[in-house]
C-alpha cells in the first residue's frame, strides 16, 4: 500500500501520483460546489450570496485545519524515504495527539468568534442570518475535518494516494443525497447545507481510519511509540503550523477582498461564490500536482537524492502549463454553461447579469491559472523540502495583493477590481517562490555537500588513534555539521 518516489523517472512517478490525488480533490470540492449549486438553484440568489458571504471565513479556518495535516505528514513522507519506520510511526501517533488539541481549541473558538466577524465583515443584513447559521454549522465540525486531512495526508505521505479517493467519492455521493434530503424534505435551508458537509466530512474521516487500521500494519503503533514526545511535537509544528498559516495569511486578503465585494450588494456577491466555487473546482488538478510534489520532494530529500528535485519540479510545471491552457479555452467556450449550474433559470432580471457576472470571473481566473499552477508547485515542493516557513511569506504577499485590489480597487472599479484580485495574488507570490526554490535546492546540496565532508573527515580521524586532538576538534565542529545525521541533513539551516 505503499509506494517509493526516490526512483523512476520523475515524470512517470508524479503523473501516477497526482491522479488518484486529483480524483480525491475532486470529490472533496464537490462539498462545496454541490452546496452552492444546490442552493442557489433550490433556494435562489439570496441564499447562495448567503454561503458565499462564509467563503473568506471559511478558508481562513478550514484552510488552516487543510495545511497543518498536510505539513504534519512531511517529516513522515521523509522518514519513509529513510526507512526510518519506527521514527515515521512516532510521528503519525503525535500528529494525531497534536490534532486533536488543535481541533478542540479551534472549534470553541471559531463558534464563539463567528457572528462578530461576519459583524466585522460588514455582511448584507439581508444575509446574515443564513450566513451565520451555515459557518457555525461548519466550524462544528472542524474535528471532522482534521480526522480525514491528517489520516488522508498520512496515507498520501507512505506515497498511496488512491485509498482516501474511494472514500471521498462515497461521501460525495451521500453530501449530495443530503443536500437534497435536508433542503427539500425537511426545510432547513441553507444549515441543510451545512449539516450535509459536516456529516460526509466526517464519514470520509472515520471511513480513513478503519482502512488504517485494517490495512496499513506499518502505521500500527506501539505502546513506546504512542506516547507523546516533545521533540516530534516540535517538528510537527515547525512543519505543520507554518502551513496552516500561509493558509490562513493568504486568507486574510480573502476577507478584506470579500468584505468590499459585499459592499457593492448581494447580487454581486453571489456571483463572486459561484465564480470562486467554480475557480476553486477547475484549480483542482494544481492542488494535487502540489500534494503529488509536497510528497515527492519529501522522500526524495530523506533518501539524500537531492538530483531528482529540480527535474521533478520542471516536468510538474509542465504538466500545469498543459492544463491551464486547457482551462482557459474550456472556459472560453463555455462559461455562460457553467455559470447556469449555480443559478436559478427562474430567478428574474438578474438572471442574464449574474450569469455575465460568474462568467467575466470565471474567465479572469483561468487567464492566469498558469501562475497558479507554479504556487502550489514551487510552494509544495519547498514545503517538502523542510522549508516550510516560507510559505508564510508566500501567504503573505497573496494577502497584500487582494488586500490592496479589496481595499483600494473594488470601491473605485467595482466589480471588475475583484475579478482580477486573485491573479495579482499568484503573480505575486511566484516573485518570491521561484527564487526561494532554487536557493533552497541550493542549500540542500551544500548541506550534504558539508557533511559528506565532515564524514570522511571523522573517518580519516578514526583511523588514526594517535590524533585524538584531531578527532576531539571535529567532534567541536560548528553545530551545523555536528547535529546533523545522515537520513536528516535537510534540518540544518
Amino acid at each position: 500500500m505503499t509506494k517509493d518516489l526516490t526512483t523512476g523517472d520523475p515524470m512517470k512517478l508524479i503523473v501516477g501520483f497526482t491522479l488518484p490525488t486529483l480524483f480525491g480533490m475532486l470529490f472533496q470540492q464537490m462539498y462545496n460546489m454541490v452546496d452552492t449549486m444546490i442552493v442557489g438553484k433550490l433556494l435562489g440568489a439570496k441564499a447562495l450570496a448567503a454561503v458565499g458571504a462564509t467563503g473568506s471565513i471559511n478558508f481562513l479556518i478550514i484552510g488552516f485545519c487543510v495545511g497543518v495535516c498536510s505539513g504534519f505528514a512531511i517529516p513522515v513522507a521523509r522518514e519513509m524515504g529513510a526507512g526510518e519506520h519506527s521514527q515515521m510511526r512516532r510521528y503519525v501517533a503525535n500528529a494525531g495527539w497534536l490534532a486533536v488539541a488543535f481541533a478542540l481549541v479551534m472549534t470553541v473558538g471559531t463558534c464563539l468568534g463567528c457572528r462578530t466577524i461576519l459583524t466585522a465583515m460588514d455582511t448584507p443584513a439581508d444575509i446574515f442570518t443564513d450566513s451565520y447559521r451555515y459557518i457555525f454549522i461548519i466550524f462544528l465540525g472542524i474535528p471532522a475535518t482534521y480526522l480525514y486531512n491528517l489520516l488522508a495526508s498520512v496515507i498520501r505521505s507512505l506515497g498511496d494516494s488512491r485509498t482516501p479517493v474511494y472514500f471521498l467519492a462515497l461521501s460525495s455521493i451521500l453530501n449530495i443525497f443530503l443536500d437534497v434530503a435536508l433542503i427539500l424534505w425537511f426545510h432547513m435551508g441553507v444549515a441543510g447545507a451545512a449539516v450535509a458537509t459536516v456529516a460526509s466530512q466526517a464519514v470520509s474521516g472515520l471511513a480513513c481510519l478503519w482502512t488504517v487500521k485494517r490495512r496499513f500494519p506499518i502505521l500500527h503503533v506501539s505502546r513506546d511509540e504512542i506516547r507523546f514526545d516533545g521533540k516530534c511535537g516540535r517538528d510537527l509544528c515547525v512543519m505543520g503550523v507554518p502551513m496552516g498559516l500561509q493558509y490562513s495569511v493568504t486568507a486574510i486578503g480573502s476577507i478584506v477582498l470579500q468584505s468590499a465585494v459585499n459592499g457593492l450588494g448581494s447580487l454581486y456577491v453571489a456571483a463572486t461564490a459561484a465564480g470562486g466555487k467554480l475557480s476553486c473546482f477547475l484549480a483542482c488538478p494544481f492542488d494535487a500536482m502540489g500534494a503529488a510534489m509536497a510528497t515527492y520532494c519529501g522522500q526524495n530529500v530523506g533518501a539524500g537524492k537531492l538530483d531528482r528535485l529540480g527535474r521533478g519540479i520542471r516536468d510538474c510545471a509542465l504538466l500545469g502549463l498543459v492544463y491551464a491552457a486547457a482551462a482557459f479555452g474550456a472556459m472560453l467556450a463555455f462559461a455562460p454553461d457553467c455559470a447556469m449550474w449555480f443559478i436559478d433559470e427562474n430567478g428574474g432580471e438578474d438572471t442574464a447579469l449574474l450569469v455575465d457576472l460568474v462568467s467575466r470571473y470565471i474567465l479572469m481566473c483561468t487567464g492566469f491559472y498558469f501562475p497558479l499552477a507554479l504556487v502550489n508547485i514551487v510552494r509544495f515542493s519547498i514545503q517538502g523540502m523542510g522549508y516550510s516557513v516560507l510559505a508564510i511569506l508566500s501567504g503573505a504577499l497573496e494577502m497584500i495583493a487582494r488586500a490592496v485590489v479589496g481595499s483600494l480597487f473594488v470601491p473605485r472599479f467595482g466589480f471588475a477590481a475583484a475579478c482580477w484580485a486573485s491573479p495579482a495574488a499568484w503573480m505575486c507570490a511566484d516573485l518570491f517562490l521561484i527564487p526561494a526554490c532554487l536557493l533552497c535546492v541550493r542549500r540542500l546540496r551544500r548541506h550534504k555537500s558539508q557533511f559528506e565532508h565532515y564524514q570522511r573527515a571523522v573517518r580519516e580521524a578514526e583511523d588514526r588513534p594517535v590524533l585524538r586532538r584531531d578527532r576531539r576538534s571535529l567532534v567541536a565542529m560548528p553545530r551545523l555539521l555536528h547535529r546533523t545525521r545522515r537520513r536528516d541533513f535537510h534540518k540544518a539551516s
